[in-house]
């Protein structure tokens, strides 16, 4: 048979070699695994804080995009009602302007109204004068002379074409 030192077991060797694993483990555990696992830890808590901030970011956003969809619905209400309070006042300006220049009218033909019977009433009294004038003239005539009947008939012509130019 050949030798089996090669294969041989060792217990005492086992024994030291799990006794530096059990200390290599502990000293591992010890200046590794704890300041690692707290490492990991804080690096956790700050991607929690992270996750966090970003939720209320997202929550503040919301809200403000919320505000601001409120706001611009107020301000297109806003721009509405002046826009509608505008044309109103428009209207309003637009027949008070119209009423006023009706008005202006009415009196501008009423006068003119007036005016034209004043002028009528003037003529009048204008022709009224020529007759009268007229009249004297011709009774002037007839009392200066003697009429016959060829001579009334030229002085009624007479009379009847200078009231008819006097009227021209």
């Amino acid at each position: 048979m050949q030798n089996l030192d090669v294969i041989s077991v060792n217990l005492w060797q086992i024994l030291i070699s799990l006794a530096n694993l059990v200390i290599l483990f502990l000293l591992v555990k010890k200046f590794l695994y704890k300041p690692v696992k707290k490492v990991l830890k804080q690096r956790q808590d700050e991607i929690e804080v992270q996750y966090t901030a970003a939720k209320q970011a997202e929550d503040q956003a919301l809200k403000n995009k919320e505000q601001y969809e409120a706001k611009l619905t107020g301000a297109k209400d806003e721009a509405d009602s002046i826009i509608k309070t505008a044309a109103e006042t428009a209207k309003r300006r637009s027949e008070a302007i119209a009423a006023e220049a009706e008005e202006k009218a009415t009196r501008i033909l009423r006068q003119a109204e007036q005016d034209a019977a004043l002028e009528r009433e003037k003529a009048a009294d204008g022709i009224k004068k020529e007759i009268i004038e007229v009249s004297s003239e011709l009774s002037k005539k007839l009392i200066e002379r003697e009429i016959n009947t060829d001579d009334h008939k030229a002085l009624i012509d007479s009379f009847i074409e200078e009231i008819g130019e006097g009227n021209e």
